[in-house]
């Protein structure tokens, strides 16, 4: 249930910019039990989401901003019913208790009070408006915590089922080590210079699939640092290198070489060198962790569980 309802780090991110909720001309888009929810309630969840949103044309994009409003209203209903049904159980939560949980975010962002308070009058809160929404957090988490159970009764089978089904969890980090050739486009580059580097490597890349040595050429070719090394840059993390790069490296057989590809720094041709990490870990060694994911599981299905008892004694209108 910790992915749930964390206190969101910040919860600026919850709020986005201000000015965004109120740019939009606000109305009603659902009921639950009495209790509406507008439409900037929606917004302040969507905004920041919706630049990220990516589409071939505009007719796509506004379809997938919909689907997107739509899941964000579903999940504000779901936390309506929670506040409601956390009101009825007369919860409630200590300032000492809210003390404490505005220290731990504080502590987990590494944040001075100082720079906490400016990041939330830079979000457009107050202070007593954010220690208002940790209350409720944790009203929302006392009562999934009284209301939601799972018995905890899983056997050995149970649990060796359950990591054979989810392996992928359970490997040794992966590491691999790509090789390039880099053409450096300069930042003030014309189209045709760009056309120009960019046949300068075609011309590379097609020497290497004459069977032209990729070392070789990336220490006579390559403009970075890495063509004294023939090319290779060492092992990474996933996550360590430009996505453009890391996802065209990871698509590579190890040996095998890329077509052009293009990223902030210029033209690159890359060789997969080496793949490392991914072998199962033995349960043995993980059957805590094991244990510890399959109950969360079973909490995720409980709860959800618990949220349809809840949609079914509703009186919910949707108008979005």
């Amino acid at each position: 249930m910790k992915k749930l309802f964390y206190l969101f780090g910040f919860i600026l991110f919850l709020y986005g910019p201000a000015s965004l909720s109120e740019a939009i001309v606000d109305r009603v888009v659902a009921v639950v039990n009495q209790e509406i929810i507008t439409l900037s309630d929606v917004e302040k969840w969507t905004a920041p989401l919706k630049e990220e949103i990516v589409a071939e044309d505009r007719l796509e994009k506004q379809e997938r901003i919909q689907a997107l409003c739509r899941k964000v209203l579903e999940k504000l209903i779901e936390e309506k019913l929670i506040d409601q049904e956390a009101k009825k159980s007369g919860i409630k939560i200590s300032s000492k208790e809210i003390e404490a949980a505005v220290e731990e975010v504080k502590r987990r962002n590494a944040v001075t009070q100082e720079d906490f308070e400016k990041a939330l009058t830079a979000g457009g809160l107050t202070l007593e408006t954010y220690k208002k929404e940790i209350e409720k957090n944790l009203q929302r988490q006392r009562l999934i915590h009284w209301s939601v159970k799972v018995e905890e009764k899983a056997g050995e089978k149970e649990l060796r089922d359950f990591y054979q089904k989810n392996i992928d969890r359970y490997r040794t980090k992966e590491t691999y080590r790509p090789g390039q050739i880099l053409f450096v486009i300069p930042k003030r580059a014309t189209p045709e210079e760009i056309r120009e580097i960019r046949k300068k490597c075609q011309r590379v890349l097609d020497k290497i699939k004459s069977g032209g040595d990729f070392g070789e050429m990336a220490l006579l070719y390559s403009e970075d640092s890495s063509n004294k090394d023939h090319g290779d840059l060492g092992y990474f993390r996933k996550g360590e290198l430009l996505p453009v790069f890391e996802r065209e490296a990871l698509r590579l057989k190890v040996g095998e070489v890329s077509g052009i590809i293009r990223t902030e720094f210029g033209f690159h041709i890359i060789k997969l060198l080496d793949r490392k990490g991914m072998d199962p870990l033995p349960f043995e060694e993980v059957a805590e962790r094991v244990k510890a994911d399959y109950y969360e599981g079973e909490m995720e299905k409980a709860f959800k569980q618990y949220l349809s008892t809840l949609k079914e004694k509703a009186v919910i209108e949707i108008k979005l």
